[in-house]
């Protein structure tokens, strides 16, 4: 199929790598809509019902970096297709589950499963589109997926829960990852690894694997013994990626300078624009008394935008601006969005709903835009590990971002006890907008400074130790 209809082939195979990719985003928030009926119907405590989330974050989360590095060794389609078949299981598990610790045990499953998927999807669509403007629009298919996929799941959470049950918001995962599945064998092209012979830094994957599963859990549950346990590790791991003779991540990779400040934007970025979906459906369904299902509606123009942005024009604005204008220009977008949220207390259609468009549009030209440069000149053999890296950042964002904003609003909250209550909630949720505008403010200057120019080769970093580092690993 793909000799004879390259073109088609290859627009159905990023489809499935898509869609597959769409799945696993929307497990991360389609669950946060069902949580009261999962803790009416399973008798969580208030303190268990947090690791319905938590397992699949740790799990997901610090398992990304070796996920994207198997697929390098092994091979991206075998690591992706595995990756998928556990996702699917795990959600039919998660769906019959009548206990609770089953159903911690089978989504922390789902992020193993969900990992091993999404880790190598980037690197290849990359590899599989090496042409400058088609891989362009492929990154703005494949960042579509990643920026509606939250609002999207919050729609479909509400809507599955309120029409059959909380079981549905995992049985609808079935027929998607049985369908890649198939389609994904047909027409996603075999690739060959070097194997595991070529060299997997173990003692790396494992100080890594732990740090950012301890880092995770630290701040989702304010656990400081297990952020300073984290970042002992991570700093163990710096030092052995630097030592050994096939690290996990290379950081020659820190030395291309569109890679080093993609990651560090898309932390900072996350950390404002997922913390903000969060604070969101909180003022929606708190102050301005909208149920799950509204909740979810609320959010649907989001999605919407972002789709017009990122497979309208960000391609063609990329191309003639340059990925770096589009990018710190999109994320102005969102921040004069947050800010307008600082001032809210009107209604949805008067006071949420155009800020959320102006942040849709910025945020659909700017991910792609991100995307492209966190892959951009980097070798095919990287690629994997690349985009695991990415995705890790990601999450690292996500859980910083929710951790801080929830933090924010509650105390603001509590310091005006004596206010009506939801007022008080308002004031809250206004102070965490600000707290994640200030979180896109520090994305624009750091990734502004850091992408500024290209840093000329020096006599002490030439390209022939470059490829002689490349080859070791």
């Amino acid at each position: 199929m793909a000799e004879n209809h390259p073109a088609r082939s290859r627009g159905l195979a990023l489809a499935v790598l898509c869609a597959a990719s769409l799945m696993v985003v929307l497990d991360s928030s389609i669950v946060a809509v069902a949580l009261p009926a999962i803790q009416a119907d399973l008798g969580f405590t208030a303190a268990g019902l947090a690791w319905v989330v938590t397992a699949y974050l740790v799990a997901f989360g610090g398992l990304l970096l070796i996920s994207g590095r198997l697929g390098d060794l092994l091979g991206r389609r075998r690591v992706f297709l595995g990756g998928l078949g556990l996702f699917t299981v795990a959600s039919l598990i998660a769906g019959l589950a009548s206990d609770a610790g089953v159903l911690i045990v089978s989504r922390f499953a789902q992020g193993v499963g969900g990992a091993l998927a999404s880790a190598v999807v980037l690197g290849m669509i990359v590899t599989m589109y090496p042409e400058p403007r088609a891989r362009a629009r492929a990154i703005g298919v494949y960042s579509f997926t990643q920026a509606a996929g939250a609002s999207i799941g919050l729609i479909a959470g509400g809507a599955l829960t309120q029409a059959l049950s909380w079981h549905w918001t995992f049985y609808v995962n079935l027929p998607i990852g049985v369908v890649a599945l198939v389609l994904a064998v047909r027409v996603v092209e075999a690739d060959r690894g070097p194997g595991l012979r070529a060299g997997l830094d173990v003692l790396g994957a494992v100080l890594v694997t732990a740090a950012v599963m301890l880092g995770v859990y630290g701040i989702s549950s304010y656990a400081w013994g297990a952020l300073a346990a984290a970042a002992g590790l991570l700093a163990a791991f710096v030092v052995r990626q630097a030592k050994a003779r096939t690290p996990l991540l290379p950081l020659r990779l820190f030395r291309i300078r569109a890679v080093t400040g993609a990651n560090v934007v898309m932390v900072l970025m996350v950390a404002g624009m997922l913390g903000f979906q969060f604070v969101t459906a909180l003022y929606l369904q708190q102050v301005l008394g909208l149920d799950a299902l509204r909740t979810g509606v609320a959010f649907l123009p989001v999605p919407l935008v972002i789709a017009v942005a990122s497979l309208g024009f960000a391609e063609k604005l990329a191309a003639r601006f340059g990925p770096r204008a589009v990018l710190l220009s999109g994320l102005g977008l969102v921040i004069v969005g947050l800010l307008l949220l600082t001032q809210v207390s009107g209604g949805y259609f008067t006071g949420v709903l155009p800020p959320l468009l102006l942040m849709g549009l910025g945020a659909g030209a700017a991910i792609p835009a991100l995307m492209g440069l966190a892959m951009s000149d980097v070798a095919d053999g990287d690629a994997g590990v690349a985009s695991g890296l990415i995705n890790t950042t990601q999450q690292v964002g996500a859980a910083v971002g929710t951790a801080v904003l929830a933090s924010v609003a509650a105390s603001r909250t509590a310091s005006l006890a004596p206010v009506d209550h939801r007022e008080a909630l308002a004031a809250g949720f206004r102070l965490a907008y600000g707290v994640s505008a200030g979180f896109l403010i520090a994305a624009v200057a750091l990734g502004g400074l850091i992408l500024a120019r290209r840093p000329r080769p020096t006599p002490a970093v030439t390209a022939e130790p470059e490829v002689c580092v490349a080859g070791q690993a």
